[in-house]
């Protein structure tokens, strides 16, 4: 089995770095392959620009992004950074998403890998989205901290149910 961990957090003393370690222990013991993508680490960039294709874009005046990045893997135009992902996630079988929570969601850095990895063509059309894209055979997982105590993640907390929360994350 094939594991990518897309970890998210800045500092390797963190519980989320603790985590990120125990499970990488434990898969390669069950003899699973693990490859981490640390985001901090490869200082990836969390911006959807025009930089993230290489070459001429179809519509600079009104760059959409979906277009011009769907247009772009097609013609093998994508930035490198992205391409290197999307290698890691075509090859896993499992996805672990390793992160703390921040403001009700996960950290800007995490929310711009989905943004520049999973691109239109690559990861969905509009025919096939969520576990019908590229997610279809593969399995997911979110693995995060809180920083707060889980009552105040129920649905009668303060911070609302974590299952509503987290409703735009699950594939």
């Amino acid at each position: 089995t094939k594991v990518l961990i897309v970890y998210a957090h800045q500092s390797s003393g963190s519980f989320n770095a603790a985590a990120k370690d125990a499970a990488v222990e434990a898969l390669v013991a069950k003899g699973c392959t693990v490859e981490v993508s640390d985001l901090y680490a490869m200082k990836f960039k969390a911006t959807a620009t025009a930089e993230d294709i290489t070459g001429d874009v179809k519509n600079a005046d009104h760059f959409l992004y979906a277009e011009e990045t769907k247009l772009a893997w097609e013609a093998g135009k994508l930035s490198a950074d992205i391409t290197e992902e999307q290698r890691k996630l075509t090859e896993a079988d499992l996805i672990i998403f390793q992160f703390p929570m921040y403001w009700f969601t996960l950290p800007a850095i995490m929310k711009g890998w989905i943004d520049r990895v999973l691109t239109l063509g690559f990861a969905y059309s509009q025919e096939k989205r969520y576990s019908q894209g590229i997610f279809k055979d593969k399995k997911a997982m979110l693995s995060f901290t809180t920083g707060s105590h889980e009552s105040m993640f129920s649905a009668n907390g303060i911070n609302g149910d974590m299952n509503v929360t987290l409703w735009p994350l699950q594939v």
